[in-house]
């Protein structure tokens, strides 16, 4: 090969991956995506319960993808949940963080409404809520944080 056709190839290419991130950074900037329907779940290697939890998301329409890690506390800071607001697994959909064995109901609003949160939670493992006992329609009390929210608020719902 020449090197003008080098030289075209190597534009071409460090162009192509300057569009493919530019994308990339502003789907992640804007919490818009091509995939708004998909729960990227972090969780202990250990927990069942996330496990369960993740399972009745997929019986309630949502696409799951699953990490695990065992820094429990790095997960909960780099999603900038409150530490009152602890639950065992962090989730992530559409922009917003979802932390714990939250209603899906309440994911379906918080996505439809939009609004000005960092996210919702379900504090610590409530017994019957979605995932500890409680199946995909199960209820639980439901706590918004940030944005509009301020600390915490609790968060509405149409159960």
């Amino acid at each position: 090969m020449n090197k003008s056709c080098l030289s075209r190839r190597g534009a071409m290419l460090a162009m192509a991956a300057a569009l493919a991130t530019s994308s990339t950074l502003a789907r992640a900037a804007t919490g818009s995506g091509e995939r708004p329907n998909l729960l990227s779940i972090t969780k202990d290697p250990g927990c069942d319960c996330c496990g369960a939890w993740a399972d009745l998301a997929i019986e309630a329409g949502f696409e799951v993808e699953i990490t695990e890690t065992a820094d429990y506390e790095g997960m909960k800071r780099a999603a900038k949940v409150p530490e009152k607001l602890w639950s065992c697994h962090t989730a992530r959909i559409d922009g917003y963080v979802v932390e714990g064995h939250v209603p899906f109901a309440a994911i379906r609003q918080l996505l439809q409404q939009r609004p000005d949160l960092i996210g919702i939670a379900v504090p610590g493992m409530p017994a019957g809520s979605p995932g500890m006992g409680g199946g995909v329609d199960a209820t639980a009390d439901v706590i918004a944080w940030g944005g509009s929210a301020g600390v915490w608020r609790p968060f509405p719902s149409d159960e």
